[in-house]
């Protein structure tokens, strides 16, 4: 079953207070989501093995470390995880980063997807899907697909905000992908809202209704 992680630090509750202020501009609104997804980057990390080498520091030799093991690829799914990207970077600047576009089907609400551009060795590198926020669950657990028929191993989830149904969703679906978010929510409304929420991150980031 999927772990879930949900980030308690004081500096991501109180950045999060004001991405869900209704009274927060664009501007802000996209920094504040930038600086959440670096601090959750620093969590989300925290597992990533590392190896002994050895260097000279201006006094001595040292044994110290480095990262080893896999490398790492980011997935935000558009439009939204475009705004958690840049974040994530700051920290793991190597990391190569590829798209995943998702519709939803006006016939059966389901989403398909209409993009996918990713890195060309996928079953080398850990992915982090990126998406602000995880409602329903759909799109994450067919962000999750498309990057499995392709061939990747190794996948988290991060999102600021998860409503109970999404987590659930993802769980049942993919057990096997571990969930980092930055506050679990209440529920969703009877328009896929989650509540309390943020409204549309989406619109919220570039500034569209």
């Amino acid at each position: 079953m999927s772990k879930v992680y949900v980030f308690d630090h004081p500096l991501i509750q109180h950045k999060l207070t004001y991405i869900r202020d209704k009274n927060t501009g664009t501007k802000e609104f996209r920094e504040l989501v930038d600086e959440v997804a670096t601090l959750m980057a620093f969590e989300i990390t925290r597992d990533m093995p590392v190896e002994e080498i050895e260097i000279e520091t201006p006094v001595t030799v040292a044994k110290t470390k480095v990262l080893s093991g896999k490398k790492i690829a980011i997935v935000p799914i558009l439009r939204a995880g475009i705004g958690m990207v840049d974040g994530v970077l700051k920290l793991i600047p190597a990391a190569k980063v590829g798209h995943i576009g998702l519709y939803r089907d006006p016939e059966t609400l389901k989403p398909v997807e209409y993009y996918a551009k990713l890195p060309a060795d996928v079953e080398e590198r850990d992915f982090i899907i990126v998406d602000p926020m995880l409602a329903t669950g759909g799109s994450a657990v067919e962000a999750i697909n498309s990057l499995k028929k392709r061939g990747a191993k190794s996948i988290k989830f991060m999102c600021l905000i998860a409503a109970p149904e999404g987590v659930k969703e993802i769980q049942e679906h993919h057990p096997d992908v571990d969930i980092y978010i930055a506050a679990l929510d209440e529920k969703l409304n009877d328009h896929g809202y989650i509540v309390p929420g943020l409204g549309d991150a989406g619109d919220r980031l570039f500034g569209t209704k």
